[in-house]
């Protein structure tokens, strides 16, 4: 270990497998697990890749090997195995039955793609759309232009968290997603849906809301993730899902 981003020998044998696949090359120079972790690096401290610590391999490698694993889907399928194994080991289902849905808005650079303004928080940029389940765990993450309401993207979002854990049943959200997806869920979806409206004028804490408010919080952790830096949407959703694999790593050592 060289920076405390680097993993263990534990937290490595949870993810090896994910790595064992894909086109990296046949006469590899460094090993998956050094290129994981210059990408933990980047996500936990939110340098730019050209300027990488020597200590790790060449930044047009890493960069290199971050995008393969994107383009594989790897980072999502080993956020979602560790998701699993993270239920289990709690007690619970390998796959929840309840949900709860939330947003943030997040400034972007100039050259991000995909952007808006979300009037109500005056923010141009991006949404990060989540799903979690009620154990703090990212069960989805799709990011969109800031100026597409929740009630109108949540329909989409909630859909395609469907498909990927057909267990869930229902799911929470506040008051910004009445109607239009109160609607879809109910009558498209055939699930519940539960809105959580304020009890009171000034600051108060809402039942299950807090969950997925403090998901977003805990994504505050990670500097590459506190402004949206990517020029591509994909890049930006699937650096929350590396975010929260590292989180969910530090639960096994």
């Amino acid at each position: 270990m060289t920076y405390p981003s680097d993993m263990r020998d534990k937290r490595w044998d949870l993810i090896k497998d994910h790595f064992d696949t894909g086109k990296y090359g046949k006469r590899l120079k460094y090993t998956k697990r050094e290129l994981t972790n210059a990408v933990f690096y980047v996500i936990k401290t939110g340098c730019q890749w050209r300027f990488l610590p020597k200590e790790y391999p060449p930044w047009k490698t890493v960069y290199s090997f971050y995008m393969r694993a994107k383009s594989s889907g790897i980072w999502e399928k080993m956020m979602n195995d560790l998701v699993e194994k993270s239920r289990l080991k709690m007690g619970r289902n390998a796959t929840p039955s309840y949900s709860l849905i939330d947003s943030q808005s997040v400034k972007t650079t100039d050259k991000a793609i995909n952007r808006g303004i979300d009037g109500g928080k005056k923010i141009k940029g991006r949404k990060r759309h989540i799903v979690t389940d009620m154990q703090v765990h990212l069960l989805h993450v799709k990011v969109h232009a800031a100026n597409i309401h929740d009630t109108v993207a949540g329909c989409s979002v909630f859909e395609e968290a469907i498909k990927k854990y057909p267990t869930l049943k229902g799911v929470c959200a506040d008051a910004g997603y009445r109607k239009t997806m109160e609607e879809f869920v109910e009558k498209v979806l055939k699930k519940t849906i539960e809105i959580s409206a304020r009890i009171s004028a000034g600051w108060a804490i809402l039942a299950k809301r807090w969950i997925v408010e403090r998901t977003f919080a805990w994504r505050g952790h990670f500097r590459r993730l506190s402004k949206d830096y990517e020029i591509a949407i994909k890049s930006a959703e699937n650096n929350v899902m590396i975010a929260h694999s590292m989180l969910l790593l530090r639960r096994f050592s």
